[in-house]
């Protein structure tokens, strides 16, 4: 069995944690911050570790925030030069996931002296991403916060430069929301702009994924950057154009499709059946789809399935599935096959009743058929 993911904080980290504080700080009460950090250490997840850790930092730590930012910034080890952070504690200084506690100690005791707080994160973002710690600058200083950002886009380390994509996207993952982002994302377009075509693909990920979170609320923002970044674009802006759209593809969005020339309505016939007319949860159904070309020049498709689940209510809730992007010659008939899992897991929950499966071809539905999920 592995490893559970949350021993990656662990004793040995706090330990090493408090030689290095010390190392830079030679007041600093070592055993005062092990006993509070490592206390029921090991009965606590993951996330609970990180802040137990901070916890113990702000017992321990010098009450004045820029004399603490500096004990933490001697401490790291040096910084990251390529894309890869694999870091870890070594004889050089903190590095790796002891930053997850380190952030959070900045982002907490840092809200009095922003700018102090920004410039050690600037720092620590370079030995373990500081994408979390940066959340709270954002909802208590949010113009300084997005204009130092905007700066260090042009930072030379690319984990700064990711870090500012990074940190300000409106619904990062395990991160606290930033809702005037989220209502509207204008303050970080011209960044991500200034990203899009940056050198590192670790950057342009981030991009992507950035634009893909404001695609969720304003997919005419996207639509727009569509039509003013894909002509003569690159092949690496290309590809992060397509991942930015990604959710606004499979959704059939109609300006977005159109932008990837994916606009034009299927002509011809399509069928779509199941292996099987009723199934149980952890089953698997063959879906099967066939294509057949009416047209007499070439179509190029983006062919997708929707299964609307049923819900606890008796209502029922549309998921798109990513399917196949093709091109079908004049008369060509496509037979697509793709297995579909009905195992449970932590984001569904499984309902019985009749499931609709439809097929979906740029963005229209073609076909349709059925199953009936048993109690």
């Amino acid at each position: 069995m592995p490893e559970p993911f949350k021993n990656l904080i662990n004793a040995g980290l706090v330990r090493a944690c408090g030689e290095h504080l010390q190392r830079h700080w030679r007041d600093f009460d070592r055993r005062g911050f092990e006993k509070h950090a490592l206390d029921g250490l090991d009965a606590l997840e993951m996330k609970a570790r990180a802040m137990q850790i901070a916890d113990a930092l702000e017992a321990t730590l010098p009450d004045d925030f820029d004399h603490a930012a500096g004990i933490i910034e001697a401490a790291l080890a040096p910084p990251a030069t390529t894309d890869e952070l694999a870091f870890r504690i070594s004889d050089a200084g903190l590095a790796g996931w002891i930053g997850w506690p380190l952030g959070e100690y900045i982002a907490r005791r840092g809200q009095a002296e922003p700018e102090r707080g920004l410039l050690a994160l600037h720092a620590l973002t370079q030995r373990f991403t500081s994408e979390f710690a940066v959340r709270p600058f954002l909802l208590n200083h949010f113009a300084p916060t997005m204009a130092q950002l905007q700066r260090w886009s042009s930072d030379p380390s690319p984990h700064v430069r990711r870090w500012t994509s990074e940190g300000s996207r409106p619904r990062l993952p395990w991160g606290l929301q930033i809702k005037s982002l989220i209502a509207d994302p204008t303050p970080t377009l011209p960044l991500l702009r200034a990203l899009q075509d940056d050198p590192s693909p670790y950057v342009r990920r981030s991009v992507a994924n950035h634009l893909n979170d404001i695609a969720k609320d304003h997919p005419g923002v996207i639509a727009d950057w569509l039509e003013t970044q894909l002509p003569q674009a690159s092949a690496e802006r290309r590809a992060l154009l397509r991942h930015a759209s990604r959710s606004l593809v499979k959704r059939g969005d109609r300006r977005v499709l159109k932008a990837w020339g994916l606009g034009a309505t299927f002509r011809g016939e399509a069928t779509l059946s199941l292996s099987a007319r009723r199934a149980s949860v952890g089953d698997s159904l063959q879906l099967v789809a066939t294509l057949a070309s009416a047209a007499r020049s070439k179509q190029t498709l983006a062919v997708d399935y929707v299964v609307h689940h049923v819900r606890a209510n008796g209502d029922t809730s549309a998921k798109v599935f990513k399917g196949w992007a093709l091109e079908m010659a004049p008369g060509e008939t496509r037979r697509l096959e793709k297995k579909h899992s009905l195992r449970a897991i932590t984001t569904r929950r499984y309902y019985p009743g009749k499931h609709r499966v439809q097929l979906q071809v740029n963005g229209n539905v073609v076909a349709e058929t059925a199953f009936t999920l048993l109690a």
